[in-house]
């Protein structure tokens, strides 16, 4: 039977949640404290036991064990870490977007980096901001084409979307969707279709971030911050919304139609807690797995339709992230 690891980013650090039997039990490995951490986590694809988590201001860390340790890339050249996308062959390469908004790229596993220098210089860069004093606008969300790892879509918090289609040597900035981003996800099972989740919605494109179209106007709470499709069908969405930015009146709604209509799910995200994490089990097309603000991880077997609590002791500060591994 696989294994199945979830790598858990939470507000003050890194753990793992470990099965070996289907997802039945579930064994937690050690946590590794990251100082203001509101960590991210991306998992290796082609070398099961690497990962890569990135942290506000402690920079870049990899795991080569499974999440058993992690060591501080140090070579990183800012403290500041908001998203991280590992390439899915090359355990290697990895982007790294940052504040203020600028991709870091490394083909060595982190012992060097440049910078995609193109990325500032996209016109309107200018005017990127954020809603927070001292604060600057940054790299939210990073996530390679399933077909095409060198196409990369970067949301920025706030700025929009950009693509980039030669790896991150050149970026175009992507208009129609809200500007506030905090989720991109292509689709594996039709790469030219890509959701956003944004404070105004959840969005849809279906020409590779060209056009988009507003697929939340029914839904009544809007502020979007995750949000997944089925890695065999581009049609099935889940996302975590709420009323306002502050997360209140949280809930999850699920479609089967790209968007066009939604269904609230019962038992999963309500009140101050809500879904902020969302990852498909790439071992297994039924399997979900979301995580609260409350430091819960839930499990599905049936493709989001119903869920159940799979461990509630993360610690009582927020899961920021989950990435899913599965290996023989």
């Amino acid at each position: 039977m696989a294994t199945t690891r979830i790598y858990v980013g939470m507000h003050d650090g890194i753990t793992s949640l470990t099965s070996t039997d289907g997802g039945a039990s579930w064994q937690q490995g050690p946590v590794t404290p990251l100082e203001h951490a509101a960590a991210k986590v991306a998992a290796s694809a082609s070398s099961p036991e690497r990962a890569y988590t990135v942290a506000y201001e402690a920079g870049v860390h990899r795991t080569d064990d499974g999440g058993q340790t992690w060591k501080q890339l140090k070579s990183y050249p800012t403290d500041h870490a908001q998203s991280v996308a590992v390439h899915p062959d090359n355990p290697d390469i990895v982007y790294v977007g940052s504040e203020p908004a600028t991709v870091y790229r490394t083909s060595d596993g982190g012992s060097t980096w440049e910078e995609c220098s193109a990325f500032r210089e996209v016109p309107g860069a200018e005017e990127w901001s954020f809603h927070w004093e001292g604060r600057h606008a940054h790299v939210r969300d990073l996530r390679l084409s399933p077909e095409n790892p060198d196409v990369i879509y970067a949301g920025i918090e706030v700025g929009g979307i950009l693509r980039s289609s030669d790896g991150g040597r050149s970026w175009e900035h992507l208009h129609g969707a809200d500007t506030d981003v905090h989720k991109v996800i292509a689709s594996p099972s039709k790469p030219s279709t890509v959701y956003a989740a944004t404070a105004r919605g959840p969005f849809r494109s279906d020409d590779s971030g060209d056009t988009w179209t507003d697929i939340g106007t029914e839904l009544e709470r809007r502020h979007n911050i995750s949000i997944i499709q089925a890695p065999d069908d581009h049609n099935l969405v889940i996302a975590g919304v709420a009323s306002t930015a502050r997360r209140q009146e949280a809930e999850v709604v699920r479609s089967t139609d790209g968007g066009r209509n939604w269904i609230k799910l019962e038992g999963l995200g309500a009140d101050d807690n809500m879904v902020v994490s969302l990852a498909w089990d790439p071992g297994d097309t039924n399997r979900v797995f979301a995580g609260t603000d409350h430091g819960t991880i839930h499990m599905s077997t049936d493709r989001g339709a119903t869920w159940s609590l799979i461990c509630d002791s993360i610690a009582t500060v927020a899961v920021g992230a989950i990435a899913i591994s599965s290996f023989e």
